[in-house]
């Protein structure tokens, strides 16, 4: 099994004595991540908070791990039951995921989760895609075997806009890792035509050492998200923990940014626009 994990499994390291949501800790919190992009389904994933007292590593996630909630989302005429499925490929391997309801721009999607005498919910919206133009692999010596990203796109003047940039290595990482510090607000930009460089992302339980840099002979995926402030907030606030802390897995403290009413985390709308960018073969 690969050992990737996205932050949510280890986000939330809370000071209380158990997680055992049967017999009622008050003190355990639901965690959520979820999101439902423009021209695709909903995905949640599900975990209770893990004690500060306990030893962070993927066999203690998977058992925080949720796998038997009943999660709801609706467009407000259309609703869906998430169905569970276990990606080896992940960890933890469960997947909460649609197959009804497709992401569409400017649409509002509530999500609810039942679990034992549980409720959680929360509402997003998706923005408009902003299409990315360009994303290019670039090395700062001819000789050197590892390099940066740069994309190019157009923020539109007439729109309020807050983005992510996110990256997945082709057979080594599973899912779109956030870009460190490839969380945008527009109102920072000094031109419409904005061109960036993009720092690869932190990832939790990584194969090898974490470098922030990409590698000759990666087959890079580069999505550009649109999101809202909500969302913006949130990933800001946990990019602080990881700079504050230096160490993904043990945030400094947990005054994270939440829209989820009755847990943590985010459920978010994103519009999305994704390059592939080829790297030159490794020698």
């Amino acid at each position: 099994m690969k050992k990737y994990l996205l932050f949510l499994f280890a986000l939330i390291i809370m000071s209380c004595s158990k997680d055992d949501f049967s017999e009622q800790s008050i003190e355990s919190k639901i965690v959520v991540e979820g999101w439902i992009e423009e021209g695709d389904y909903a995905q949640v994933l599900l975990s209770s908070s893990i004690p500060v007292t306990d030893v962070i590593d993927s066999t203690n996630v998977l058992n925080h791990v949720i796998r038997s909630a009943k999660i709801t989302i609706s467009d407000g005429q259309t609703s869906e039951v998430l169905r569970v499925k276990n990606d080896k490929n992940r960890v933890p391997p469960f997947v909460y995921y649609g197959t009804t309801l497709k992401g569409e721009a400017g649409k509002e999607y509530s999500l609810k989760i039942e679990y034992l005498n549980r409720v959680v919910e929360a509402v997003t919206t998706i923005p408009k895609t902003v299409e990315l133009k360009s994303a290019e692999y670039v090395k700062k010596n001819v000789t050197d075997t590892t390099g940066y990203v740069f994309v190019k796109f157009d923020d539109p003047l007439e729109d309020k806009n807050y983005y992510q940039v996110a990256t997945k290595i082709d057979t080594e990482e599973p899912i779109f890792v956030p870009a460190f510090y490839g969380n945008l607000d527009d109102k920072n930009f000094t031109s419409s035509n904005v061109s960036i460089q993009v720092n690869r992302g932190i990832l939790l339980f990584p194969k090898t050492k974490f470098t922030p840099y990409f590698a000759d002979g990666d087959l890079i995926y580069v999505k550009l998200r649109t999101q809202n402030k909500e969302a913006l907030d949130f990933w800001n606030s946990w990019q602080n923990e990881i700079v504050n802390s230096k160490n993904p897995i043990y945030p400094s403290n947990t005054s994270l940014k939440s829209n989820i009413k009755g847990g943590i985390g985010i459920w978010a709308g994103y519009g999305q626009s994704t390059i592939i960018v080829k790297t030159p073969p490794k020698k």
